[in-house]
């Protein structure tokens, strides 16, 4: 029963409900929606509960910032959807929240005195020097989060509903015997075989191709020789072009943005420590003294079985604790700080080395304050030429006019496919606004403005389309013809092979078919099915010998041609070398079909109760335009059958 319970602790289901519900998050600002607030429209239905618009971008602010963390550059709202993150969220927190209202209704219920007793385990709403729950830094806590003591109880019934849930599924679970056994014998079962291969040299080279077999080769398969429809624009540029002189900054205005800025140029002190935590403050008190007497951290870390916890040039804003991050930050190098009841437990610190804060002076900050500033001088430029442009058009001028009156620059652009891609097969690297706009006009037609990510302006005509066709037979004849033959003599070799396997069929000796066809016999016994067999025997062999029955006769592709094989014997695992392999698998497959009831059980649960989300309503939320492919309508909380 313990070992399934830490086999849930590890498994991802334990990961997605605790992540979700984990309290440490709320003390650094992670809320769970738990009323429908009255107002706009909802993100989220889910049975009693919803998610507006406001905390849908708060959520999703908080995914973007470790998106951000993880790949160590910003990442913005447009990119994340790009890549369908936004999808895969609202799903998620759809299937949540719907899980949880139908938990609910169905009667799985903590009492309040369960939710009490886990507010008290709370290290943040305890007073540091009388150990005592405080209850006016129990209140300031929820006030700084914007939280109230109704979402925080809230919470915490989620946390006991999904955690027991998922708890009691993984200790029921049990996966029988037989299961192991089939994937045990399956991986132990060993086979006798012979093959050859038919190689190229065995039935020559197809002569060249004529005209009509290419023009049938083509006809054939157009779906993928038809050239896709290419478009051509001119488009308009609003920014300077990359001639023309950068915009002049005043050293007013330099020294001006250095004043709003440096406090946050400088870099800010760092420290070099080592923190252990334990349960308990004696424990605690008891490393403290080790470590004032000399001990290192890594020996009182072992003698306390803990890990210890090394941090190396770390600022202040980096350490999630507050009350472990104000005693290091507080301490002398070299120096060892009480233990500091933090969220974990009782932690001491060992300050090895302090770097001290580094303010950056105008002369170091220059070079980024006037890119900075040249950027934003850049935007007032396109700005203004954005509002000459459509002054011009307004006043009947056509887009060039318009373009010339406006001070912006019309380039023309590469044709490029619906999908974005160029004549050379690259990806056309244009905002995607763009290339919806040049296939929704007709040849010569222009544009509106077209309002791109991050302030970017453009508009655009439509010079010229060449529409989707078959290859020309003189343009592309020799790689026609190249394909054409690759076609054919792998069409000889497989036919080859099939009638040499028909004779072997027929009654016929492997040894004589092989020898009269040239090839050379293999001969194997025992072989098992694993990736050894599949280096030393190619993937072909060991899928004919392991998918035809005893005696059977199989083909396939080979690494040098075509295989022509049979299954001369079938040998079962041995019951004394599978055993253990059985209780061995067993445990992971109980873990697999735990896995599988909980999402199962997710998805069911919010079936149950109807959870729905907007992804328009989700977009607007996040202040992203929704493209032609995202769906408008609420999408319900998909259930797996």
């Amino acid at each position: 029963m313990i070992t399934l319970f830490r086999n849930f602790a590890k498994s991802k289901w334990a990961a997605g409900l605790f992540a979700l519900l984990i309290l440490s998050f709320l003390i650094v600002g992670a809320q769970s929606d738990v009323f429908s607030s009255f107002g706009p429209k909802h993100v989220i239905d889910a049975g009693d509960r919803s998610v507006d618009a406001q905390r849908f971008r708060a959520d999703f602010e908080r995914v973007r910032g470790n998106l951000q963390e993880q790949a160590g550059r910003p990442v913005s709202f447009e990119d994340m959807v790009k890549e369908n993150i936004h999808v895969q969220f609202l799903e998620s927190r759809t299937q949540q929240l719907g899980f949880l209202a139908w938990a609910w209704d169905a009667g799985i219920r903590p009492g309040k005195e369960l939710v009490l007793k886990e507010i008290r385990r709370i290290p943040a709403f305890f007073n540091q020097v009388s150990g005592q729950f405080d209850q006016d830094m129990y209140e300031q806590a929820l006030a700084q989060q914007g939280m109230t003591s109704e979402m925080l109880e809230q919470d915490l019934r989620d946390q006991y509903v999904a955690s027991q849930f998922g708890a009691g599924v993984f200790a029921g679970a049990r996966v029988p015997r037989i299961y192991g056994a089939l994937l045990a014998g399956q991986a132990m079962e060993t086979r006798d075989g012979r093959w050859f291969t038919v190689t190229p040299a065995m039935v020559g080279q197809a002569p060249a191709p004529t005209d009509a077999q290419l023009t049938a080769f083509i006809n054939e398969n157009a779906a993928q020789f038809r050239r896709p429809e290419f478009r051509k624009v001119s488009l308009v540029l609003f920014t300077p072009g990359p001639n023309d002189p950068r915009p002049a900054v005043t050293e007013e205005e330099i020294q001006k943005r250095y004043e709003f800025r440096k406090d946050s140029l400088n870099a800010p002190e760092k420290r070099t420590f080592v923190v252990l935590t334990v349960p308990t403050k004696a424990a605690a008190d008891k490393i403290a003294a080790d470590l004032r007497a000399g001990k290192t951290p890594a020996e009182v870390a072992a003698a306390n079985r803990i890990q210890p916890g090394d941090y190396a040039g770390t600022p202040k804003a980096a350490l999630g604790d507050p009350a472990v991050a104000d005693a290091v930050f507080a301490a002398a190098a070299g120096s060892v700080t009480n233990p500091v009841q933090g969220r974990l437990g009782f932690s001491v610190a060992k300050i090895a080395s302090i770097e001290a804060a580094k303010p950056v002076t105008l002369a170091e900050a220059r070079p980024a304050l006037v890119q900075e500033l040249q950027l934003e001088a850049v935007k007032k430029v396109a700005y203004e030429r954005v509002e000459a442009f459509e002054k011009a058009r307004t006043e009947g001028k056509n887009l060039t006019d318009a373009a010339t009156a406006a001070g912006a620059r019309i380039i023309s652009m590469p044709a490029f496919t619906q999908e974005g891609q160029l004549e050379n097969g690259q990806p056309f690297n244009a905002p995607r606004q763009i290339i919806d706009t040049a296939y929704g006009l007709s040849k010569g037609g222009e544009s509106d403005l077209i309002t791109a990510a991050e302030g970017q302006y453009f508009a655009l005509r439509l010079d010229d389309i060449a529409p989707a066709a078959l290859p020309d037979l003189k343009e592309f004849r020799a790689p026609l013809a190249q394909a054409w033959t690759q076609r054919e003599n792998a069409r000889r070799l497989s036919t080859k092979a099939e009638e040499l396997a028909e004779r072997i069929r027929k009654g016929e000796d492997i040894a004589k078919v092989a020898a009269s066809a040239g090839a050379q016999l293999n001969t194997r016994a025992g072989v098992q099915q694993n990736r050894e067999a599949q280096q030393q025997l190619g993937e072909g062999v060991l899928r004919g010998l392991f998918g035809q029955g005893k005696g059977q006769v199989f083909t396939g592709q080979g690494q040098a041609g075509f295989i022509v094989g049979s299954v001369d014997g079938v040998h079962p695992a041995s019951p004394a070398l599978a055993a253990p392999l059985v209780e061995q698998v067993r445990p992971r497959l109980t873990q697999e079909l735990a896995n599988a009831m909980v999402e199962q059980s997710f998805s069911a649960g919010a079936a149950r109760v109807k959870a729905k989300n907007d992804p328009a309503a989700a977009l607007a939320a996040l202040g992203v335009e929704a493209s032609p492919a995202a769906p408008a309508a609420p999408t319900p909380a998909p259930a797996k059958k």
